[in-house]
């Protein structure tokens, strides 16, 4: 749509081709809605230095022929009042507010019942130069090791489900989040779900759950963009 020089900075993993950054995919999943592309660039998390431009130290990282976003929210407002004429990422309602309490429910509750599950996965995806980072980090936040979560994920799948529970009782009823088109608010919580699967074989969700087919139909959008994304699926040697 438009011939802006776009450039995304998005986590990567040890093969640059999997972007498995859960705020990563909100803003990949916004660019498509708005019809624009972005030069994609792998990152790390020890990749620091390559982001200071942005006086911030994580992604996802906007550069618009120079001009500089940070965090996908930001960034989700940023497209929105610099590309008007691109469909809404507010579908039909009023403005970007009312997609403000998914993306805060996905962060804030759903990213962290999802974490416990997908931390022993995701340590394996990484280049080994993020994974000592990675491990004092996650193990300092949640008070155990990367090793010790397997033990406890049955009973963090069954957690999981609970915190699931408002998104399947609003999808039975519609198609999306905001009614029968997607808005911003599926892609908050979507790109969780892209977090998982761009790095575990896990299933989060059943078949016949009403969050499995609103999310056949997320992978579907823009030309299979997400369904097409490269996946890092475990082998024996990952256990």
């Amino acid at each position: 749509m438009s011939e802006r020089s776009l450039v995304l900075f998005e986590l990567a993993g040890a093969d640059q081709s999997v972007r498995f950054s859960p705020h990563c995919w909100k803003t990949r999943m916004a660019l498509a809605h708005k019809g624009l592309t972005a030069q994609g660039v792998p990152w790390r998390f020890t990749d620091k230095a390559e982001i200071a431009f942005s006086e911030q130290t994580c992604v996802p990282v906007l550069v618009d022929d120079g001009i500089t976003v940070s965090d996908s929210w930001r960034i989700a407002h940023y497209l929105e009042t610099h590309f008007p004429q691109a469909p809404s990422l507010a579908g039909d309602n009023s403005g970007l507010a009312a997609c403000a309490f998914a993306n805060h429910w996905a962060d804030a509750t759903l990213l962290p019942a999802l974490a416990r599950v997908l931390i022993p996965d995701v340590f394996h995806v990484l280049h080994p130069k993020d994974r000592q980072y990675f491990r004092a980090s996650r193990e300092a936040r949640l008070g155990m090791t990367i090793e010790q979560l397997p033990t406890y994920r049955q009973d963090y799948l069954t957690e999981l489900k609970r915190v699931l529970t408002p998104l399947r009782g609003t999808l039975k009823r519609q198609l999306f989040l905001a009614g029968h088109a997607p808005s911003y608010a599926d892609y908050c919580v979507f790109g969780m779900f892209m977090w998982s699967r761009c790095v575990s074989d896990i299933a989060i969700v059943e078949p016949d759950d009403p969050i499995h087919a609103w999310r056949e139909r997320l992978l579907d959008l823009f030309d299979g963009l997400a369904r097409k994304a490269p996946v890092h699926h475990l082998t024996t040697g990952d256990l």
